[in-house]
Order: C-alpha cells, then sequence, then structure tokens
C-alpha cells in the first residue's frame, strides 16, 4: 500500500530535485585536465585506461533560475527541443543513434542552476557522441513545429506529474514561492517545469532568441570521462566544435538577494490527490560554495540518511505516525533548500507529525549529535561518492558539479576535507542557525475527502 500510494508523490520529487550532490570522497587521486577552445568551450578530460566505455557529458550554464517573468519554462523546454534534430540529426534519432552504437545510458535533465546533456559508449564510439552534441550545439532544429510539438509534451508532463500528482501543488510551492521571494529572487521562486501560461503565449522568436542566448560554447562544458586516448580525444573535439562561433551579445543573468525575506510561514492545502495527511517542512541554507555547507550536509545526513537515521526512526520506526519521510536537499549555487516530506499514517494527524519532526529538529539543536552519528554519516557519504565514480557518467556529473559549484573540476580530489574537519559542535551551530521555525516554510495537507467531513 506505501509504494502505490505515495508513487505519484516521489515522482513528483524527483521532477523539483536538484543535480547529485557535489562530491564528497577521495581515493587515489582521478587526472583532471581542463582547457578552453578559442571559441570559449570548457573542456574537462580525466582518462581511464582500465575502463571500456566513455562519458560524454555537456553542461549549459543555463537553467531555471535565469528565466524571467512571464517567460518561464523555456529551459526544461529546450531540454525536450534538444532531441527533436539538428542539422545532421533527425526528430528523435540522437536515441536511436546512441542505442544502436550500444548505449545504455542517454539522457537530458533540467536544474535551476544548469542543464545537462549526457551518453555513455563503448570507447571505440567516443567519436559519435562528440559529433552529435557538437551537432546540436551548432544547428539545432530550432523550428515552429518542433517548438508546438514540444510544448504539448511538457504541458503533460506538468498536468501527470505535478498538478494530477498527490501533494504536487503543495511541493510546488514549498521549494518555490513560498520559501523564495518571488520578488528579490525570482530565479528560485517559480517551478522550473514553467508555467504554461508563459509557454502558451511564447512565440518561436522568444524560443529562438532563449536558444541563441544560452546554448554557445562559451557558455557550456564538454567533460570527457573513461577509456579514451587524451591525444585523440582532442583532436576530436577540435575537429567537431572548434568551428562553433562565440555568441555576440552578453548572456544575462538573475541576481537572488535576500531570498527568505518571506520566512517564516506556514501554508494551508486541501489536495484532491492525496489520500492522507502529510507535512512538508522547507528550511532556508546558503549557497553550495558557503562554508557551513558541509556541517548543514551531515546534519541531514544525519536527519535522513538510513532507516536508522534520526527522523525515520522517530517518526517511521518507533513512533509509527509517517508511513514515509522523504528528505529533499537542493544545494545549489545560490541560496539552498532542505525540504523534509512527511506522510502521515492512518489515523494519524498532520498535527502529530509536526510535533514529533519539532521535536527532533529542538534535540539536536538543543542537545547536539554523538561522535557515533557524525562518523556514520561521514563513513555513508564516502561510500556513495565512490559508488558514483565507479561509472564513467558518475565520475563525469561530479567533475561538472566541480566547475560548477565550486569553481574547479579538481574540486573531486579534494571535496572531503571540507567534511573531515566539521565537529559535532559545528553541526549543532547549523542546528541552531538554520533549522529553526523562524527560518522554515511548513505546509500542512489534507486530503480532500478528509476536508470535507
Amino acid at each position: 500500500m506505501t509504494s502505490s500510494l505515495l508513487r505519484g508523490g516521489v515522482a513528483t520529487l524527483a521532477l523539483f530535485a536538484a543535480a547529485a550532490a557535489p562530491a564528497t570522497a577521495q581515493n587515489a587521486r582521478i587526472p583532471v585536465e581542463t582547457y578552453r577552445l578559442d571559441n570559449g568551450l570548457r573542456v574537462v578530460l580525466s582518462p581511464n585506461a582500465a575502463v571500456p566505455t566513455v562519458s560524454v557529458n555537456v553542461w549549459y550554464d543555463v537553467g531555471a533560475r535565469d528565466e524571467q517573468p512571464g517567460r518561464t519554462g523555456f529551459a526544461h523546454l529546450f531540454e525536450h527541443m534538444m532531441f527533436q534534430g539538428s542539422q545532421n540529426i533527425g526528430r528523435g534519432d540522437h536515441f536511436k543513434l546512441m542505442e544502436r552504437a550500444g548505449s545504455q545510458n542517454f539522457n537530458g535533465t533540467t536544474d535551476y542552476d544548469r542543464t545537462n546533456y549526457y551518453q555513455t559508449l563503448p570507447a571505440n564510439r567516443l567519436n559519435l557522441g562528440l559529433w552529435a552534441e557538437a551537432d546540436r550545439m551548432r544547428a539545432l532544429a530550432v523550428t515552429e513545429e518542433n517548438f508546438r510539438n514540444q510544448r504539448d509534451v511538457v504541458k503533460e508532463e506538468k498536468r501527470q506529474r505535478v498538478d494530477n500528482s498527490p501533494y504536487g501543488t503543495a511541493l510546488r510551492a514549498m521549494i518555490g514561492e513560498a520559501a523564495y521571494s518571488p520578488e528579490s529572487c525570482f530565479g528560485y521562486a517559480h517551478i522550473s517545469i514553467g508555467s504554461m501560461a508563459d509557454l502558451d503565449s511564447a512565440t518561436l522568436d522568444d524560443v529562438r532568441n532563449f536558444h541563441s542566448t544560452y546554448y554557445r560554447p562559451e557558455n557550456a562544458t564538454l567533460t570527457v570521462t573513461g577509456g579514451f586516448v587524451p591525444a585523440e580525444a582532442k583532436a576530436l573535439i577540435q575537429r567537431y566544435f572548434g568551428a562553433i562561433p562565440r555568441g555576440t551579445a552578453a548572456i544575462p543573468r538573475n541576481s537572488c538577494t535576500q531570498p527568505f525575506t518571506k520566512l517564516p510561514v506556514r501554508r494551508e492545502f486541501t489536495d484532491a490527490n492525496a489520500q492522507l495527511p502529510a507535512v512538508m517542512a522547507t528550511f532556508g541554507l546558503p549557497a553550495a560554495g558557503d562554508k557551513d555547507m558541509a556541517a548543514i550536509t551531515l546534519l541531514n545526513a544525519i536527519l535522513t540518511d538510513g532507516e536508522s537515521s534520526r527522523l525515520n526512526d522517530r517518526l517511521v520506526k518507533r513512533e509509527r505516525a509517517a508511513v514515509q519521510m522523504v528528505p529533499l536537499f537542493l544545494e545549489r549555487r545560490g541560496p539552498g533548500l532542505a525540504m523534509y516530506f512527511m506522510v502521515a499514517n492512518q489515523g494519524v494527524g498532520a498535527e502529530k507529525l509536526e510535533a514529533l519532526f519539532d521535536e527532533e529538529l529542538a534535540r539536536v539543536r538543543d542537545g547536539g549529535v554523538t561522535e557515533a552519528e557524525l562518523a556514520r554519516a561521514r563513513n555513508r557519504l564516502r561510500a556513495g561518492e565512490v559508488l558514483q565514480r565507479q561509472s564513467p557518467h558518475g565520475l563525469a556529473e561530479a567533475l561538472q558539479t566541480g566547475v560548477h559549484f565550486h569553481g574547479d573540476p579538481n574540486w573531486v580530489n579534494r571535496s572531503l576535507a571540507p567534511y573531515a574537519a566539521v565537529t559535532a559542535a559545528d553541526v549543532q551551530r547549523v542546528a541552531r542557525q538554520y533549522f529553526t521555525n523562524n527560518n522554515r516554510a511548513l505546509a500542512v495537507i489534507a486530503p480532500a475527502a478528509a476536508a470535507k467531513d
């Protein structure tokens, strides 16, 4: 019952989730070489001759944070448009080319801080991945037909995964306009999938302008990892990407000052798609590069990582007040969020969930965490990162995260140090500073049937 009941809500969380968390562990030093082409394209190479596959991974420095009022949804729309054909690749043929070449991992995703496109291929097909990415960077088919077709696809996606998903409306608010101030931080205050009214009013010229503004080599990072010879990869990269021209106009950026002026806030929702009451608590955080983020990340792990984590142990296992507790930790280039989504068990009211959640956070603020909890959190973060980096794709994403969130792909070789330096006192300090009711947006969701009773 639990999995079927919550499937929609968890799927909605996946739609809103940010990119994978930044790298957190080191073993042997990872080889990293970075350079730029004359057109500004940043290239990051990390060869490993023992691996039979390669990952070709492109991050464009554009996401929902770059959208303007009245023009939302364009970043996500272009994730779809990038698979609708280019000068030498027909509509939908990108997937076919990758499959025929033996790839089992290729896609694109949109976040607030970036849009990425990737494929993992047999090492001898590196040329295909580079050629395909260069073709759509240089000559994407931004046509009226493709625009209208993909706009309809996005609208249907929103209807299914947000509008008609259990708890979707509340979730959209709790990681957007309820937490962030739309006046001072619009980029993070709106839903990344966008407003359908904005997309309906958009013209082909609007869409082409967005593409020419952000989809250009000097606003992109190409990362290649896995079993390749660097000299051969460099020659292919120059061959396919070198002649793509720079953009001419400056790239506009939104600012995000005083993002959490609306906090604290409490919202109540009635949800026709929900069967059980729920509570969402969202806390404002600093940017990914802030000195406090290591302690905050470890605190979040202590609260949520694994069945014996504090919140799961108290709310789900011991009290049986929640059928599930799902965290959403949004580490961003600008101010981030920590959100905790709790669905009540049968016969349990939202008020009990809220009270138990508040008690657990108060325990950390007042009594701190143990050294054993801190060590366990560090070890789980390290294990997760080791697992991620075993694949070329996982390593490519970690390198991209280093570039975009920390300004250096070599961050992968020193990312553990901030976590090793965190003390139990640091964890208690950030709990007292950030995980307070005054820095919180709280949502209480009642099923429509219960609201009528």
